[in-house]
């Protein structure tokens, strides 16, 4: 019989994720989905910020900004620590500044798909 010399699809060796995880990246996604805490997560992943800063940054008030920051501290996207008076927040999972950034570089500044980079 023949055998295909096709390259295997990237990922062709891992097993499949479990529901588990599926639930989980769904649910990040999910939390991700809303162009606040996008900015708010591309902000981070390029600094520690407090509360108000990030809410000048965004152009939404401190209590709203509180919220989406709760939101994502309670998903372990970021974390937060005291300086002082103030509570700086910054995201330190390598994995999850790998994909804030892989999916701006994903996209064009007008919105549509970036072409790939040259090989």
């Amino acid at each position: 019989m023949p055998t295909s010399s096709a390259p295997s699809p990237p990922g062709a060796d891992q097993p499949p994720p479990t529901p588990a995880q599926l639930r989980a990246a769904a649910e990040t996604f999910a939390l991700l989905s809303s162009p606040v805490r996008l900015q708010l997560m591309w902000l981070i992943t390029h600094g520690s910020y407090d509360v108000s800063t990030l809410a000048t940054r965004v152009g939404i008030g401190i209590a709203t900004v509180s919220q989406h920051l709760g939101k994502l501290r309670l998903a372990g996207l970021i974390t937060a620590r005291r300086d002082g008076r103030r509570t700086l927040y910054a995201v330190e999972d390598p994995h999850v500044i790998t994909l804030i950034r892989q999916i701006f570089d994903h996209i064009a500044p007008d919105g549509s798909l970036a072409p790939d980079p040259p090989g």
